[in-house]
């Protein structure tokens, strides 16, 4: 009983102090502690038995392997995000696509926007800090409270994007390393659920909006906004070529590189976005020096709460809820969505989730017969919900750090959008699998 309390008693904590502002790398390792100390692990190694598991072994073994898994992956992709934005291209492609909808679907822009660069490879976070410019300027002119900006955001990067089928994100390619899948695994369901996602996402982020009107709210500007002044953009077409080589690159190499196919992508994107944009960069060597930071920020909040997973992981609390969950009567592809769901929710990350679920509920599946395909794309659904919990490194980065708001304004709408439609999603996805599609 004291294990389950200091399991959702640490995550709780997280997410409080999450709330409340407190840095991730501090925050986490501080509930990991407590979840330890309720479940009676050892606190340093040398306290602990032969074999036996500590609080900090876990935790940095943890948050160490994750980082050493994928930080190429989120260096190289921060670098290409930078790049895009330094020379501007991503900021073409935006106004592009906002010319070719219209001011009045200021929202929507801002979801398209998101969409296109976070399928043609660029950084979950670096989408974020490249579109808020435009979103602020679009709000603006479309006079629409600032607070849904965050919510524009994330459903334009973390929904039907991020794990859809070929999308270039360690999301959708986390689980090809122990289920031996593709990219491209039940591609067709896959579309199913990313146009329901679009249809419903955006008509429900419309309607908040609209009542939020209605009710009086209107844009408030600040004094430190983003200036919309860039006038030496190049060409759209160009700058749509370096997404567009990232998914080709992607699609030629996946089936014998695997997950190092995606550093390949990536590495291309670069190369192709400095030799067709060159003479548009501002600061190329800032531009790296950025990309190399929000890397480490970026891998290093979601490390820490990933370590936080670590350490849950190895109380009893953890491995009854992992029995439970991986005996539930029906479908087995229900009890490893709702696994993954909630394991994500604690790491409060995607990919930490997967990558701390997948190795214990893979073979475990398999061995079932479940099918791989089915399971990798499940996971994939199911790892992108709970993974927004207002702790997750994702929503503290994109509400705080880049809009500037706090949670309590902004996160109602971010959470509807980022938790409530994927998990719909992982719903829809399960029936179609069901049916046999």
């Amino acid at each position: 009983m004291l294990s389950f309390i200091g399991l959702i008693g640490g995550l709780a904590l997280l997410i409080i102090l999450t709330v409340r502002g407190m840095n991730l790398l501090v925050a986490a390792p501080f509930a990991a502690l407590v979840c330890a100390i309720f479940s009676g692990l050892p606190i340093f190694p040398q306290l602990a038995e032969q074999g036996a598991a500590d609080f900090l072994t876990s935790y940095m073994n943890t948050f160490s392997g994750f980082v050493a898994s994928w930080f190429i992956m989120f260096l190289v992709g921060a670098i290409f995000g930078k790049l895009m934005e330094d020379s501007g291209a991503a900021d073409s492609v935006a106004r592009w696509i906002v010319a070719k909808i219209g001011m009045k679907q200021a929202a929507l822009a801002i979801v398209i926007a998101c969409a296109v660069l976070t399928y043609g490879g660029v950084s979950l976070f670096v989408v974020a800090f490249a579109v808020y410019p435009m979103a602020v300027s679009l709000f603006k002119k479309a006079d629409l409270p600032r607070r849904f900006i965050p919510a524009a955001l994330g459903f334009g990067s973390v929904t039907f994007t991020m794990t859809s089928a070929g999308s270039p994100e360690i999301q959708n390619w986390i689980p090809i390393e122990f289920l031996g899948t593709t990219p491209y695994a039940a591609w067709e369901v896959s579309l199913i659920v990313a146009v329901f996602m679009i249809i419903f996402g955006y008509w429900w982020l419309k309607k908040m909006i609209q009542k939020a009107v209605n009710n009086g709210e209107r844009f408030e500007a600040r004094d430190n906004d983003p200036e919309d002044s860039r006038d030496d953009l190049p060409n759209p077409y160009i700058s749509l070529i370096p997404l567009i080589v990232v998914l080709v690159v992607t699609f030629f190499t996946h089936g014998f590189l695997e997950k190092s196919a995606l550093i390949i992508a990536l590495l291309s994107g670069v190369l192709a976005t400095y030799l067709l944009n060159y003479k548009h960069f501002r600061n190329f060597s800032n531009a790296i020096q950025e990309g190399t930071t929000g890397a480490l920020i970026a891998i290093g909040n979601t490390a820490a709460v990933v370590g936080f997973g670590g350490v849950a992981r190895e109380t009893p609390a953890f491995a009854d809820s992992v029995a439970f969950m991986t005996n539930l009567p029906g479908d087995p592809l229900i009890g490893s969505a709702i696994a993954i769901c909630l394991i994500a929710g604690v790491t409060g990350s995607s990919s930490g989730g997967q990558a701390i679920a997948l190795p214990l509920l893979a073979p475990h599946y398999l061995e079932m017969g479940v099918n791989a395909d089915a399971m990798h794309r499940t996971a994939a659904l199911a790892s992108g919900a709970l993974d927004s919990l207002p702790h997750g490194g994702y929503a503290v980065t994109t509400i705080r750090a880049i809009a500037g708001e706090t949670h309590k304004d902004a996160y109602p709408a971010f959470g509807a959008l980022t938790v409530v439609v994927p998990l719909l999603g992982v719903v829809l996805a399960i029936a179609l699998f069901a049916i046999g599609l």
